[in-house]
């Protein structure tokens, strides 16, 4: 009994230290981004009306309590993986040597492409109507996505994007090295994909590897016609399944416009 006792407490430790780590990180990269846009285009919050500039602090308040709660979420997943690894439940390894240098980069990749493909698949399924009030309806209360937007799921959602996280590390052998990449990789892309197009120079490489990878142009879209644009890195699955919008390819071929 003392003993159970003390793993629960031990988990509750791991699930606060981590909430707090990840909920910090969070404010440091969603807020120092935000700050950046600011600095970078003052006169796109200088000449929106005051409307607008209240219904976006309104969403922004939205999207900051939701992600406090994904951060709980995401933190008891993380604090799942821990009570797992010692359990010798998880394919986590330290020894880089172990599968192979060269398997490091094939495994990043890996969790990429199969995050990619449940993230499209669960993404069009929370746009149901059944599914969507639940799981997916908060997200897309900002109309004009912030970085503040990137972590903003609603908990059945962050349930779900998390618990693939613990699947994985279940079921492929993957370098702690490795999934912490996954892990930035996750919060990069989606605070690229949803910073606010109004404030970005005109000349932002929004399609930097053209169409194959998902940025905040196309990603922007997504939140103007929820029906389109479903992807999370890649545009494979958008155009294989016809959710992309096809004005987007014609866009691509357009010259950048000038500041």
């Amino acid at each position: 009994m003392i003993g159970r006792w003390g793993a629960w407490q031990s988990f509750g430790a791991d699930s606060l230290a981590l909430f707090l780590i990840i909920l910090a990180r969070y404010f440091l990269a969603a807020g120092g981004i935000w700050w950046l846009l600011r600095v970078w285009r003052p006169g796109a919050a200088a000449t929106a009306s005051e409307q607008r500039r209240r219904r976006m602090r309104a969403g922004i308040l939205h999207d900051i309590r939701l992600s406090v709660l994904s951060a709980g979420v995401f933190a008891l997943a993380a604090a799942a993986v821990l009570w797992l690894q010692a359990q010798g439940l998880t394919r986590l390894y330290a020894r880089p040597d172990s599968h192979g240098w060269w398997y490091l980069g094939v495994s990043y990749l890996l969790v990429l492409i199969l995050q990619d493909g449940v993230f499209y698949a669960t993404h069009r399924l929370f746009h149901h109507p059944a599914l969507y009030p639940w799981f997916h309806q908060g997200h897309h209360r900002s109309h004009r996505p912030t970085p503040w937007t990137s972590f903003a799921f609603d908990p059945p959602e962050a349930v779900v994007q998390a618990g693939f996280l613990v699947v994985v590390v279940m079921l492929i052998p993957l370098h702690l090295i490795t999934l912490l990449a996954v892990l930035s990789t996750m919060t990069v892309w989606a605070i690229v994909n949803h910073l606010d197009l109004d404030c970005l120079p005109r000349r932002f490489p929004h399609h930097l590897l053209g169409r194959w990878v998902i940025g905040p142009a196309h990603h922007s879209l997504h939140h103007r016609r929820p029906a389109l644009h479903l992807g999370l890195y890649f545009t494979f699955w958008d155009r294989l399944c016809g959710t992309e919008d096809g004005s987007y390819a014609a866009g691509l071929a357009r010259p950048a416009a000038t500041t």
